[in-house]
Formats: C-alpha cells, structure tokens, sequence
C-alpha cells in the first residue's frame, strides 16, 4: 500500500510539473500555455556611435546585471570604448596645444622681428 502512495505521489507531481512548464518536451511556449522565454538582459549601447562620448553619455550608461554582479564583457566592452576615446582627445589636446605654441612662438618671433632689425 505504502509503494502504491509513492508512486502515486510520484505521477501527479510529474503531471504538475508537466502542467506548469507546457509541454513534455521543452518546447512549450506562451501560445502552448508554457513560461515565455526571458528576453536576454543586455547592454543598450547609449553610448554614441557618430560623435564623441559626453558626459551626459556615460551618465547615462547602465550596465546589465548578471546572476552574480555584472557580466565582465560588457563592463569591459564599454570601458575599452572610453579609454580609447578619452586617448584620442588626449592625443588632441597634446596637438593642439603644440599648435597653439608653436604659433605663439612664430608670432612672438614676429613681433620681436622688426623692433630688433630698427636698432
């Protein structure tokens, strides 16, 4: 008697399980009155693609949140991006300011040029 409440026990917890995830085989989805896939949670790139990234920009950013803290990739994916465009501004800024010397000391030169050839 106690085998036959086991196994007894033991199909309708089957037919539950069965019921809740949809069909047999795993392939039960919403329209066959099984669970929906879960959409993927993943980065929305906010950061743009045809200008700079702003300020505004990466306090916008929001990095997915995985099982156990943030997925690594995407977290480098994005930090790989802002390194390589805050070395670009780096790299024009050093320019720019060569420039901006260079044409001081041209225009300094200049200045000085005459005042010395008068005396």
């Amino acid at each position: 008697m106690f085998l036959f409440l086991v196994a007894a026990m033991v199909v309708v917890i089957a037919a539950v399980t069965l019921a809740v995830l949809g069909s047999g085989d795993g392939s039960g989805g919403p329209a066959t009155g099984g669970l929906a896939d879960a959409l993927p949670d993943r980065l929305d790139d906010p950061l743009p693609r045809d200008r700079p990234v702003g300020p505004a920009d990466v306090v916008r950013v929001r990095l997915p949140v995985a099982p156990r803290g943030y997925r690594m990739a995407e977290v480098d994916d994005v930090l790989d991006r802002l390194a390589a465009e805050l070395a670009e501004r780096d790299a024009r800024i050093t320019e720019l300011e060569t420039a901006l010397a260079g044409a001081q000391a041209l225009a300094l030169h200049k200045d000085q040029g005459p005042a010395a050839e008068r005396d």
